[in-house]
C-alpha cells in the first residue's frame, strides 16, 4: 500500500488541551440537523433471521421505528453508517433484504445517503473471519443495490464525507483511486466545514491499539488519522461496533454510534453485571440513532434511545423522540454528582470466538459520559488519583472542552506528586475538596496558602470524623466515615473565616438520608449571605448504617430531584452520592442509572429537569415542599396519582400532559 504516506506518530493520550476556549462561545444557532442512523441489519424476511439471536430477528421492525422517529425531527438529510442489511454479499439473501431495506428506507422524508458497511460490501481484509472480504465483485452488487460507495454531498456550506472502510488494506485498486479522491477533496476544501462518516472506526479507545475484528488496521489507520489531523474536519461518525465511543482526533469530535437493532454484546464485560437480555445482545437501552445539530459555531450531537421498540408494516407513526439536554448547550450547571465508580475504565473483552478469537481487546466504557450528557450534568466529584492518572486525566480535558466541571477531592493535603498535578492542570479543576481533620486546620494553614498561591485554585473545606460524631445507634455500632460539616457547625466554620481570611473560598456541607435537601439549601443559602461564605451541599442517599439498604427506585429519584431543585432554587452547588447503582458492598442504594449505565427514573427526572429549567430564572418558592417558581408559574415532582390535577412531564417519553391526562411512570414534573 505505497499510497498510503503518514509522518504522524500515533501515541495514546496526547492530545493538547487548551482550557476552555472551545465552550467559551455560544454555539449559537441551529442551522439545520442531521439525523444519524447505523447498522439496521434488515433482513430479507420480516421478523426473522438468519442469526440465532432473536434480537435480530426484530431489525425490520426496528428499523421501520426509528425512521419514523426520524421523521418527527425533520433533518435536512439523513446519513445511514452502513450494515444496512445482515445477510452478506455472497448469499442469495442479500438482494431481497436490500430491497426490503430500500422499502422501509423510502418512507423517509429527507434524502438518505449511505455508508457501506462490511455486510453491504464484504468485510475488511481478515483471513481468519468466515465471511468475503471485500473485492471488485462485491463492490459492483453494492453499487447496483446502494449506489456510491464513496462520495461527498453539500448542504448549506458544509461536506458530509463518505468514505468504503473495509477498502483500506485491501488491495484493490479502487482502494488508491478513493484514497487519492479522499486526499484531494479534503484538500480542496481546507477550511470549510466538512463531517466525516466511516463504518469501521479507525480505533475504538485507543489510537494504538492492535488492531481486531473492530478498527481500521495498519497502514491505513495512521493514513486515515493523519488525514483527519491535519485538514481537521468537524467531526468523524463510525459504526460497526454498535456501542458508544467518545474521543477526540487533534480538533475533531469522534463518535463511534450504536445500532438500532442489537448490542455486540461481547462488550458487555464492560459491566459489572450480568450480561442481561440475550447475554446482553439485546440490551434495549442502549439502541437508537443520534440527531446531528449543525449550529453556527459548532455541532451537538443528541443521542435517542428507542429501547429496542418495533413498528410493524402499515403501522401509525412511533412516538417523537424524547427531547434530551446535552452539557454542550447548558443543563444542570450546579449539579454535580460523585463519580464513586470508575468513569474512564479500561476493561479487557475476552476473546469471543465469534468475532475475535486470537487475542483480548482493550476497550474503554463511555456510557458513563452518554448518560451525563442527557442528563445535563456537568459536574463532576472525582479523586485526585483521577487527575494523576495520565489516561483518566486525558478525559477530563475532552470533557472539560465540552462543558463539564470536575471538583477534585483528596483527604489531607496533596503530597508533592499531587500537588504538581493541581499546579500544571488547574485548568481542570473547577474547585478543591479538602477533606481535613478540624483539630489540623490551624497548622495547616501556611500549606493550604502555598498552594492556593501556587495553583490559583478555589479551594473549599470539608471536615471528617468530628470526636462528637455518633458512631452508635442504639446497641449497634456505625462504621460511618462522615465528612462535610453539618448545620450546627456553621458558627465554628464562620470563626475559622474570620480568622483566616482567605483561607478557602468556601465549605462543603453533607446531609444524611433523613435531612431535607430543599429546607437544608434554604438554610445555608441565609448562611452564604450573613457570612459571604460559599456552601457546596453534599446530598447523600443513605443513613448511618452501612447496611441499610435504600432501594426504593421511586423515593431514590424523589431525593435526587429534589435536591437538584434545591440546588436551582437557592443558586448553590449541590453534589449526589451516586451515579451508578451501589448494588453490592456497602450502602447499597439506587443511582441515577443502573450498572449498565442505563437510565433510571432518577435521571430521567434530572433530564427532564434541566431541560424545563433551561430558559428563565427559577427561583425558591417559600415554605418547606420543593417547589421552583418563575413568572407566575411553578414547578415540582409529584407521584403520577397526582399529576392529573395539572399540567404535567413525562420524566420517560418526554411529552407534556394536560389536567386529566394519565402518565405511565411513577413520578412526573407537574406545572402549575
Amino acid at each position: 500500500m505505497s499510497f498510503y504516506h503518514s509522518n504522524n506518530t500515533i501515541t495514546s493520550g496526547s492530545t493538547q488541551f487548551f482550557g476552555r476556549s472551545k465552550m467559551a462561545h455560544s454555539l449559537g444557532e441551529t442551522l439545520f440537523k442531521v439525523a444519524i442512523v447505523s447498522d439496521t441489519h434488515v433482513n430479507e424476511k420480516e421478523d426473522f433471521s438468519a442469526s440465532p439471536y432473536p434480537a435480530n430477528a426484530e431489525a425490520n421492525p426496528r428499523a421501520r421505528y426509528v425512521f419514523s422517529q426520524v421523521n418527527q425531527i425533520d433533518p435536512a438529510l439523513t446519513i445511514h453508517l452502513g450494515d444496512m442489511v445482515n445477510p452478506v454479499p455472497e448469499l442469495e439473501s442479500y438482494g431481497p433484504a436490500a430491497d426490503n431495506f430500500h422499502a422501509i428506507a423510502a418512507d423517509l422524508k429527507a434524502p438518505i445517503h449511505l455508508v457501506p458497511g462490511n455486510h453491504d460490501i464484504g468485510d475488511k481484509p481478515v483471513k481468519w473471519m468466515p465471511a468475503g472480504m471485500v473485492n471488485a465483485e462485491f463492490i459492483a452488487l453494492y453499487r447496483k443495490h446502494f449506489g456510491k460507495d464513496y462520495y461527498a454531498v453539500t448542504h448549506e456550506d458544509c461536506h458530509f464525507i463518505v468514505v468504503n472502510a473495509p477498502l483500506m488494506n485491501s488491495g484493490d485498486p479502487a482502494e488508491a483511486e478513493q484514497a487519492t479522491w479522499l486526499e484531494h477533496y479534503l484538500s480542496d476544501h481546507a477550511g470549510e466545514r466538512m463531517f466525516v462518516f466511516s463504518h469501521y472506526p479507525p480505533y475504538i479507545s485507543d489510537p494504538a491499539e492492535p488492531g481486531s475484528y473492530d478498527n481500521i488496521e495498519e497502514p491505513a489507520r495512521s493514513w486515515f488519522l493523519g488525514l483527519i489531523r491535519t485538514h481537521k474536519p468537524e467531526a468523524l461518525f463510525s459504526a460497526h461496533v454498535h456501542n458508544f465511543w467518545y474521543d477526540r482526533i487533534g480538533e475533531t469530535e469522534y463518535y463511534i454510534t450504536p445500532s438500532t437493532c442489537f448490542v455486540r454484546h461481547d462488550y458487555s464485560e464492560m459491566y459489572r453485571i450480568d450480561g442481561g437480555d440475550q447475554k446482553g445482545r439485546n440490551d434495549a437501552a442502549k439502541l437508537g440513532f443520534l440527531t446531528l445539530e449543525v449550529r453556527e459555531n459548532g455541532h451537538v450531537a443528541h443521542y435517542h434511545r428507542s429501547y429496542g421498540a418495533t413498528l410493524p408494516e402499515g403501522a401509525a407513526a412511533a412516538p417523537p423522540v424524547v427531547p434530551r439536554p446535552h452539557v454542550k448547550t447548558g443543563g444542570l450547571a450546579g449539579v454535580f454528582v460523585d463519580m464513586r465508580h470508575a468513569w474512564a475504565e479500561e476493561l479487557a473483552v475476552a476473546p469471543s470466538g465469534a468475532v475475535d478469537e486470537f487475542r483480548r481487546k482493550r476497550a474503554r466504557n463511555d456510557y458513563p459520559i452518554m448518560a451525563l450528557w442527557e442528563m445535563g450534568l456537568q459536574g463532576l466529584r472525582v479523586p485526585v488519583q483521577d487527575l494523576c492518572d495520565p489516561r483518566i486525566r486525558r478525559r477530563m480535558e475532552l470533557m472539560t472542552r465540552l462543558g463539564h466541571r470536575f471538583q477534585v477531592y483528596l483527604y489531607g493535603m496533596p503530597d508533592t506528586a499531587e500537588r504538581a498535578a493541581l499546579t500544571e492542570h488547574a485548568a481542570l479543576v473547577d474547585r478543591l475538596e479538602l477533606v481535613l481533620n478540624w483539630e489540623e486546620i490551624d497548622a495547616l494553614a501556611s500549606e493550604i496558602k502555598a498552594l492556593k498561591a501556587a495553583s490559583d485554585l478555589r479551594i473549599i473545606l470539608s471536615r471528617v470524623n468530628r470526636k462528637d460524631g455518633a458512631k452508635h445507634t442504639g446497641s449497634r455500632f456505625n462504621h460511618l466515615i462522615s465528612h462535610g460539616f453539618t448545620l450546627a457547625e456553621r458558627d465554628e466554620l464562620q470563626a475559622l473565616m474570620t480568622a483566616q481570611p482567605g483561607l478557602v473560598d468556601g465549605a462543603q456541607f453533607s446531609i444524611p438520608r433523613s435531612a431535607s435537601p430543599w429546607q437544608t439549601a434554604r438554610q445555608l443559602a441565609d448562611f452564604a449571605e450573613s457570612s459571604g461564605a460559599v456552601p457546596v451541599l453534599y446530598v447523600k442517599s443513605t443513613e448511618a448504617s452501612p447496611a441499610e439498604p435504600f432501594e426504593d427506585e421511586v423515593a431514590n429519584a424523589q431525593r435526587f430531584a429534589e435536591a437538584a431543585m434545591a440546588g436551582i432554587g437557592f443558586g448553590l452547588d449541590v453534589v449526589l452520592d451516586t451515579m451508578d447503582d451501589a448494588d453490592r458492598g456497602y450502602f447499597t442504594r439506587t443511582g441515577l442509572v443502573d450498572r449498565r449505565f442505563n437510565p433510571r427514573l432518577a435521571g430521567e427526572l434530572l433530564s427532564a429537569l434541566a431541560l424545563e429549567t433551561s430558559l428563565g430564572e427559577w427561583s425558591a418558592a417559600p415554605g418547606d415542599e420543593a417547589i421552583l417558581e418563575r413568572d407566575g408559574q411553578t414547578l415540582r415532582v409529584v407521584p403520577a396519582s397526582k399529576a392529573g390535577q395539572r399540567g404535567w412531564i413525562c420524566p420517560r417519553s418526554g411529552l407534556r400532559g394536560d389536567e386529566g391526562d394519565t402518565p405511565d411512570t411513577a413520578l412526573v414534573l407537574q406545572i402549575g
